[in-house]
């Protein structure tokens, strides 16, 4: 049983009702329940290529991951608490979130459509929804927690996104969100993967407040990083003039480093030294805000 009934999807007048393996909508069991077309900034053959070219290993991913897990553990423990993840489609989160709260609601939500039934056959149990976070279906005051790990930037109206992530968390319930650090940093690159900003530390902060949150955390993440990070994206601001293909730019970028070992060590110094400290800078930005 879920805490909550979910809205009827588009095209259907039918309540669903969630099985343990799909969800039932009348006669017939749908793997995701589909509320709106994909309008934000990313594809269903960039999540595809994302994925290929980076696995599940990718350094900087890892600790993303861990980060987003470290901030929950700290504030549910073991108990139990319903959660949503927005941005689930490649599922890595997904299972480390249910492998570290067994306890926990685990429910998953993107606006691709072939990857989030790619990952429905994978985890039948994940209750699985595709929707536009900017109209979102589900009923106010539903979760305890809401991760969004790299999702914003891909959001042309990301007031709105928060506004709604707000309006869906219980009274004291946490957003845990990452964004792309550095505004002066954005490139050809960034345009190439569908952003529309990146973010700075203090940029982020006022518009979660401006949602209605109370900030309890903000860092980097990437913060030894960054200068090497810095640099390349200066000298793409002044070379590259014509339109990249995102095939190649998620290979290059996610490919060549996934495996360095010196990107590793820095980042898992960097893992422990930021249980103590916040970093001033770095290539992402890490903020937990809690509803009022």
């Amino acid at each position: 049983m879920l805490p909550f009934p979910f809205p009827p999807p588009r095209g259907s007048n039918e309540v669903p009702q969630w099985t343990g393996a799909g969800f039932r909508l009348g006669d017939r069991i749908v793997p995701v329940l589909e509320y709106s077309e994909n309008e934000a900034g990313w594809s269903d053959d960039l999540t595809q290529l994302h994925e290929e070219a980076a696995g599940d290993a990718h350094p900087i991913d890892t600790a993303s991951r861990n980060d987003a897990l470290a901030q929950l553990a700290v504030r549910f423990g073991a108990r139990a608490f319903t959660l949503l993840e927005v941005g689930c489609s490649s599922g890595f989160m997904l299972e480390a979130l249910r492998r570290r709260f067994p306890s926990a609601t685990v429910i998953g939500a993107d606006v691709v459509r072939a990857p989030l039934y790619a990952l429905a056959d994978e985890h039948p149990s994940v209750p699985l929804l595709r929707f536009d976070l900017v109209r979102c279906p589900l009923p106010s005051e539903s979760f305890d927690a809401v991760v969004m790990l790299n999702v914003l930037e891909h959001i042309d109206d990301d007031a709105a996104a928060l506004a709604q992530t707000y309006r869906i968390l219980k009274p004291g319930g946490v957003a845990v969100i990452e964004v792309p650090a550095g505004p002066h940093l954005f490139d050809a690159y960034d345009k190439a993967l569908l952003h529309f900003r990146r973010y700075r530390l203090a940029e982020l902060t006022q518009k979660l407040e401006g949602a209605g949150f109370a900030v309890e955390r903000q860092s980097h993440l990437g913060f030894f990083l960054y200068p090497a990070f810095a640099m390349v994206k200066r000298l793409n601001q002044r070379r590259q003039a014509k339109p990249l293909d995102p095939e190649e730019v998620v290979k290059n970028q996610a490919s060549r480093t996934s495996k360095s070992r010196l990107l590793s060590l820095a980042v898992n110094l960097e893992t422990a030294l930021g249980k103590v400290v916040s970093y001033p800078i770095g290539i992402r930005c890490l903020v937990v805000g809690r509803k009022r």
